[in-house]
């Protein structure tokens, strides 16, 4: 059973940066596709990122010039830097891992909050 473990959310100020973390269970290597998703209380989720097998990273327009994903596959992690947080980014943030004919596969949450 493929688990995804997310961490590092938490409560940040205006204008800060966070890294959050999406460390799988086996090789990211057997993923077609990884994304970060979010979800802000009352809103439906929606996908900030995703980064292919081979490396291709996809962004949400709107977000592209704050978030950057990236990925360690010496430690079978993909990452969400967000620079500039705003309040407006206060959202449970979720990765997912995709591969054919297989459920996705969904992170726990991390919830980042921005308030000053």
């Amino acid at each position: 059973q493929v688990q995804l473990v997310n961490s590092g959310g938490g409560l940040v100020q205006p204008g800060e940066s966070l890294t959050l973390s999406c460390a799988a269970s086996e090789s990211i290597f057997s993923f077609r596709i990884m994304g970060w998703y979010r979800q802000a209380p009352g809103k439906q989720r929606e996908v900030i990122a995703t980064i292919t097998k081979s490396g291709t990273t996809n962004y949400l327009d709107s977000l592209k010039d704050r978030f950057t994903i990236y990925r360690d596959v010496t430690k079978n992690t993909v990452y969400l830097q967000i620079h500039s947080l705003k309040p407006e980014d206060t959202a449970n943030y979720t990765c997912n891992a995709r591969r054919p004919d297989e459920p996705d596969y969904w992170g726990q949450g991390t919830q980042v909050t921005v308030s000053s």
